[in-house]
């Protein structure tokens, strides 16, 4: 049985740039930039791009259409989707949308671990995120309403994008509430007592 093909983000959106027209890596790019999806699909690294769309080639859900060239540029090779390109498409959509699947991103990392910093310095750095968190919600409410004539199928990933942010920023606030008022707190004496109660109910 053949191993399905892994997905991501940036594959997802070459199979959809090319289930609407065949064209080229660059156009790609562009059309993803100027519709503002870059806001959750990162192809600031063109490589990254290039180097995913080799990848949907060898699998077959790719193909070279032909080759293009503009005037004082390179040739440019347009691709087109195969119908084993847009099954899969199809598919990763239907497994995305209705499957929550874990995802390791370094800010509960970091809470995880919280404790290597003293409560203070905790305190200090959550706050700074608060305060980048603040502008960043601002922005986010501003390019809802800027785009608020479109309908709004073609908004739904800023809005969770809203949601999160709005979210994250009242939880951490209520985290740095907790650290102000001591409610939160911890010190290397503590940590050790507590180390050494966790060790000692594990080798009961």
């Amino acid at each position: 049985m053949k191993k399905p093909v892994k997905h991501s983000a940036i594959a997802l959106a070459i199979l959809t740039m090319l289930y609407e027209e065949p064209m080229h890596p660059y156009r790609m790019q562009q059309l993803i930039k100027e519709r503002g999806k870059d806001e959750v699909i990162n192809v600031t690294q063109r490589a990254s791009l290039y180097q995913t769309i080799n990848r949907l080639e060898r699998e077959k859900l790719i193909q070279p259409q032909s080759v293009s060239r503009d005037e004082n540029r390179p040739e440019r090779t347009v691709y087109e989707l195969t119908d084993q390109g847009r099954q899969t498409m199809v598919e990763w959509m239907r497994k995305i949308l209705s499957t929550p699947s874990p995802e390791f991103p370094e800010f509960p990392a970091a809470l995880s671990v919280l404790a290597v910093l003293t409560a203070k310095d905790a305190r200090r750095q959550l706050e700074r995120r608060v305060a980048a968190l603040e502008p960043e919600l601002k922005r986010l409410d501003g390019i809802l309403a800027q785009a608020s004539f479109l309908p709004r199928i073609f908004l739904l990933e800023m809005e969770l994008l809203r949601a999160n942010c709005a979210t994250e920023l009242k939880w951490v606030g209520s985290v740095v509430e907790d650290l102000r008022s001591g409610k939160l707190t911890w010190n290397e004496k503590w940590l050790r007592k507590m180390a050494k109660q966790f060790a000692d109910q594990h080798n009961e």
